[in-house]
């Protein structure tokens, strides 16, 4: 958003907050007064009710005649406030948790100084500060513990309410709308014909929830909408942060960056974008096959592409302040995307598909970026094994959860973790096609000579002793035994 367009936006917010009754739970007047340890208590309060009366954001407003709503300008100057010789905003940050995205606003209206702290709705659950939930009960800042029926309402709408549904912006007139979104990009990805006035492209987006009616007039352009559809997804303050990074590293370690790119776009009018950026930042190998040379990638890119878009998929919105990230180094490529899995890594490549974005997923399935059945990792394994490499990782941290694609290596150079991964993946893959892993097959995936199926059998023997697989008829004579996951 531009300076002068920021500055038009909040005098028009300011005007609209003044208009507001004295009893407006998610909104708060003060003139000068800035105790740093009332304003955390706000920001927990403030969210918290902006979610229970169903609003974007929450209000604390300098400058402002509480009992009047006349601007009578303040003195505060967030930027110079501190605590205990911490930035004010600093130390905000770190006793508020979940940190939420929020932001001071300095501006002057009629000349007159004033600040805005916009505070984002609580979202999936209560906002506190310092260790303490905080409420509004009518003007009044209360603890949330001390009104458990305002408690229990506040459970049932995290409980109700998916990301997918919450405003990302609202009451926006028409030709904003336009403006933000790219609706081009919606119809041709819904393969839709483009309707012949405004009024026709508005009502097809509020047919598909990418926009909804607000109250106050205009628009409320929904998270959906804006996730998938934004020109701009800065122009979304709580959702610039979820915009894919992609970096690039020299050799094996973090220490030096090559290059990182931010992604603008929403995640469905940019994705073949995204894929193409990364496609050409990733090395390939020169083949030479019937007299003729060709550049064949090194990751195998329907592979990248499914990994990108379970990535976006899965992830957890209510995770604030990170997004997925692609990083690229010399010998592998890691794909991370906030939020733990709703299943066992182990059990990615069977389990039936589970997302914590179902309306999400659903669009990106009708528009051809994802497959319409499960996950997609069969197809991630297949491709690897296809391309005779290391077995695909996946891997989950405290809030994350990584999947890492591997660089050739020759099978001599693998370590031992890597062929029982890659035994185990085998066998899922073979059984969720209805087939079982053998020797011959594991030698097939590795390209090891048959002359040579002890060394087969030592990887199975590795994969079993830690669990991962079983005979499927125990009783089967050896030579012609046959593997399945230790699930199935």
């Amino acid at each position: 958003m531009t300076a002068d367009r920021d500055e038009k936006y909040l005098a028009g917010l300011l005007l609209e907050l003044c208009k507001l009754p004295n009893e407006t739970e998610w909104v708060e007047f003060k003139a000068n007064y800035a105790d740093p340890q009332e304003i955390g208590e706000y920001i927990s309060a403030l969210s918290n009710a902006a979610a229970l009366c169903g609003k974007t954001n929450g209000y604390l407003v300098w400058g402002v005649d509480d009992g009047t709503h006349e601007v009578i300008g303040t003195a505060f100057r967030p930027v110079l406030a501190r605590k205990g010789g911490e930035e004010l905003e600093s130390w905000l940050l770190r006793l508020t948790n979940p940190r939420i995205h929020y932001r001071f606003h300095s501006t002057e209206f009629e000349g007159k100084p004033v600040v805005i702290l916009e505070i984002p709705r609580a979202s999936n659950k209560p906002v506190r500060f310092s260790g303490q939930e905080f409420i509004r009960v009518g003007s009044y800042k209360k603890k949330l513990k001390d009104f458990p029926e305002k408690e229990r309402a506040l459970w049932r709408i995290f409980d109700a309410v998916p990301f997918e549904e919450l405003p990302a912006a609202e009451c926006v007139p028409d030709e904003e709308v336009l403006r933000l979104l790219d609706y081009p990009a919606y119809f041709d990805l819904t393969s839709q014909n483009l309707p012949a006035d405004r009024t026709g492209i508005l009502g097809r987006l509020s047919d598909d929830d990418m926009i909804r009616a607000c109250e106050a007039g205009g628009w409320n352009i929904s998270n959906m909408g804006a996730i998938l559809l934004a020109k701009r997804l800065d122009d979304f303050k709580a959702l610039g942060r979820k915009a894919v990074r992609v970096i690039v590293y020299k050799d094996t370690g973090r220490l030096e960056t090559l290059r990182e790119q931010v992604g603008a776009k929403g995640y469905a009018s940019g994705f073949e974008g995204l894929i193409g950026y990364i496609n050409n930042l990733l090395p390939s190998n020169e083949v030479i096959g019937q007299a003729l040379r060709k550049d064949v990638p090194v990751y195998p890119e329907l592979a990248v592409r499914e990994l990108v878009a379970n990535a976006i998929i899965h992830q957890d919105f209510f995770i604030h302040g990170t997004g997925p990230m692609i990083e690229i180094f010399s010998d592998r490529m890691e794909i991370t995307n906030p939020g733990i899995p709703l299943v066992k890594t182990e059990r990615f490549l069977d389990s039936p598909p589970r997302s914590r974005n179902e309306a999400l997923a659903s669009f990106l399935r009708r528009a051809g970026i994802c497959e319409e059945r499960g996950s997609g990792v069969d197809k991630v394994v297949f491709q690897t094994e296809l391309y005779q490499l290391p077995a695909p990782l996946f891997e989950v941290t405290d809030e994350h959860t990584r999947a890492v694609l591997f660089a050739p290596k020759p099978f001599r150079d693998m370590e031992k973790d890597d062929r029982v991964r890659a035994c185990y993946l085998h066998a899922c893959l073979k059984y969720v096609n209805r087939a079982f892993m053998t020797n011959a097959t594991l030698r097939e995936r590795f390209g090891i000579d048959p002359k040579n199926s002890a060394v087969a059998s030592r990887i199975i023997k590795d994969t079993a002793d830690q669990g991962l697989i079983r005979l499927s008829d125990p009783d089967s004579s050896r030579k012609y035994s046959k593997y399945i996951p230790f699930w199935a």
